[in-house]
């Protein structure tokens, strides 16, 4: 068998969707993107070509080693977000090839379901009482918010008070019936952190998320002696390496591949074994389409230490078109009591509407992240 075609389709509302063709007749699709920057991923994806045109792709490691290794540079979110999105669609050939879902040939099933949570409040967290009522009617266990709009470097009394108000509204609304996790996105800095951090304790929180940006790996340890909080972080991490250095320093419980970014499901399984062997639990990030969450699943379904997995039905982000429009079959991810139950068709366990796939395409979109400015005009984390 050997790749005769890649064709990209960028798609509403921010995804880039991959296609890779075999002269078998096996086709296999996968999710390489970086939000905001669909059509610089697309260009690394048709540089990577010569990688793969012409050779066998079920020699997935061996294709993921020439990616890698056969530029000088290598890593970053670009470069391993088009190897993801490669990678994702080797595994859905070789799957399909062998009749046989990806977990099957990454160890076999360890759970029959898995645990999903939803996006409530949006960007500039607002009437998240309301989403988080709504959430639970939908039979969801778990949610996750923002935890500030714009945030400055040390920021006022009032802004601790606005998050601590918001918590406060969603408590009084479901009580302990769901799970509430907080993203501080990156927007937040370390004296900011350990002041939000310590008022948040009493909210009694699932954890929170990317307290600082990633490349400051050194003040999570830091922030855990002023939190019993569990700490998560890792969507903006790349490969086995961008984690290695996370998880020795002791300041994380939760890390967060995103299996669209960070070099794919193997990959990604690698570094959830890493993880285990420091006793920190994986949350993949996948804020994205269809068949990132297939990847993920995938991933989940063969990996002990996944906590749950984000998904983004109903996302803020999602406007025109939404996780299930891309698919043959939208009952796959039917999502019963906060959780989906294990998939069972070969490869990534789903079938993407080509059809509507080329027809969306046909608009593609233009999705940027915004960027935020604090009132004296200076530019801050969005």
């Amino acid at each position: 068998m050997k790749i005769t075609r890649l064709e990209l389709f960028t798609v509403p509302p921010r995804w880039l969707f991959l296609k890779v063709s075999t002269d078998a007749g096996i086709e296999g699709w996968g999710e390489p993107v970086v939000e905001g920057r669909a059509e610089t991923v697309a260009a690394a994806v048709r540089e990577l070509e010569y990688c793969l045109l012409g050779q066998d792709p079920r020699r997935i490691e061996d294709l993921w080693q020439a990616m890698y290794r056969g530029g000088f540079y290598r890593g970053g979110p670009v470069l391993t977000s088009a190897m993801s999105g490669v990678e994702q669609a080797l595994w859905d050939i070789k799957g399909k090839a062998l009749g046989v879902p990806v977990y099957e040939l990454l160890g076999g099933p360890v759970r029959e379901s898995m645990r999903v949570y939803s996006w409530i409040g949006g960007d500039r967290p607002a009437d998240m009482a309301r989403m988080a009522l709504e959430r639970r009617a939908q039979g969801y266990t778990a949610v996750k918010t923002n935890a500030t709009a714009e945030c400055a470097w040390i920021d006022s009394p009032k802004v601790v008070d606005q998050v601590c108000e918001r918590l406060q509204a969603i408590r009084d609304a479901v009580g302990l019936d769901l799970d509430v996790a907080v993203d501080f996105h990156g927007r937040v800095h370390k004296a900011m952190a350990r002041v939000l951090m310590k008022e948040l304790e009493a909210f009694r929180l699932f954890f929170i998320e990317e307290p600082v940006l990633c490349e400051h790996e050194d003040v999570f340890a830091e922030l855990r002696q002023h939190t019993g909080t569990p700490i998560a972080t890792g969507e903006r991490n790349y490969t086995r390496w961008g984690f290695r250095g996370l998880l020795a320093g002791g300041g994380v419980d939760v890390i967060q591949p995103d299996v669209s970014h960070a070099g794919g499901i193997l990959e990604c399984r690698k570094i959830a074994a890493m993880a285990e062997c420091y006793d920190v639990a994986v949350a993949p990030h996948c804020p994205l389409g269809p068949i990132a969450l297939a990847a993920c699943l995938q991933l989940d379904f063969c990996t002990p230490n996944v906590l749950i997995q984000e998904q983004s039905l109903g996302i803020h982000y999602n406007q025109g078109s939404d996780l299930l429009d891309y698919l043959v079959d939208r009952s796959v991810f039917a999502y019963r009591d906060g959780t989906v139950a294990r998939l069972t068709a070969a490869g990534l366990g789903i079938t993407v509407n080509e059809a509507v796939v080329r027809q969306a395409a046909a608009t593609g979109h233009q999705w940027r992240n915004p960027v935020w400015r604090l009132p004296d005009g200076t530019v801050t984390e969005w």
